[in-house]
């Protein structure tokens, strides 16, 4: 805590913050970066939920529009591909995907972080849209009620844990199972998405001006990939 405080006032004066702004307004963006810092790392530590207020409106709308469009060719593949045999599979992983999630994991330097499980139902479906469908209804759910990331943000936490990380996971599946074994191949691709998604998650928030991209993208990936170990397993 001590490093990160004297940081951000370090990069607030050399770059954060406009050189035609005076001392108390420094101050006022000081203590909104701290804040969100300090709420992002309360609200269950180093994870891929991004909260409503962290990403500008603007920013929000261009991750609204791709999931859109993800959502338009999920849907397609849904009515051409699900049955009455597929679709309680789906609902199951989507109820496993809730639990996983509400679940806070410990991992070393003090923190926890929670599984994703994006890769998971795309290789089960061999099919990112089932990812897409399955993620954007649970984070829907666990904005609307439980206050787990934002609405603002939904577009942006999708396209982080379900289309970043189901396209990563199919295709390193698909990449790896000839040569390894369908197994060993599943868990290095949920290893991989989970840091990939992680790595993405913190690049949009550096662009938002959330956390200093310097910060937010070692801090992500270092915490990720031991969270993506667990999720390997």
């Amino acid at each position: 805590n001590y490093y990160m405080v004297n940081y951000m006032k370090k990069e607030i004066d050399n770059q954060y913050i406009p050189k035609s702004l005076t001392v108390e307004e420094k101050e006022l963006y000081y203590e909104l970066l701290t804040f969100r810092k300090k709420y992002y790392l309360k609200n269950g530590g180093i994870n891929l939920h991004i909260p409503d207020g962290f990403i500008p409106v603007a920013q929000c709308v261009v991750y609204y529009v791709i999931l859109i469009v993800a959502l338009y060719f999920s849907v397609k593949w849904a009515r051409s591909n699900l049955d009455e045999k597929r679709i309680p599979l789906l609902a199951v992983l989507a109820a496993g995907i809730f639990a996983i999630m509400s679940m806070n994991m410990p991992i070393p330097f003090g923190t926890s972080g929670h599984m994703v499980g994006g890769a998971l139902v795309a290789i089960v479906f061999l099919a990112p849209e089932a990812a897409v469908l399955v993620f954007t209804v649970v984070l829907l759910i666990q904005a609307l009620i439980f206050g787990d990331g934002g609405i603002t943000a939904l577009g942006a936490n999708v396209l982080n844990m379900a289309i970043i990380g189901g396209f990563v996971g199919l295709f390193t599946f698909k990449g790896l199972k000839g040569a390894i074994g369908k197994y060993p191949a599943a868990g290095i691709a949920a290893w991989l998405a989970t840091v990939i998604a992680a790595f993405a998650c913190a690049v949009e928030m550096g662009i938002a001006g959330t956390f200093p991209m310097n910060i937010g993208i070692p801090s992500m990936i270092l915490y990720h990939v031991f969270i993506g170990i667990i999720e390997a397993v």
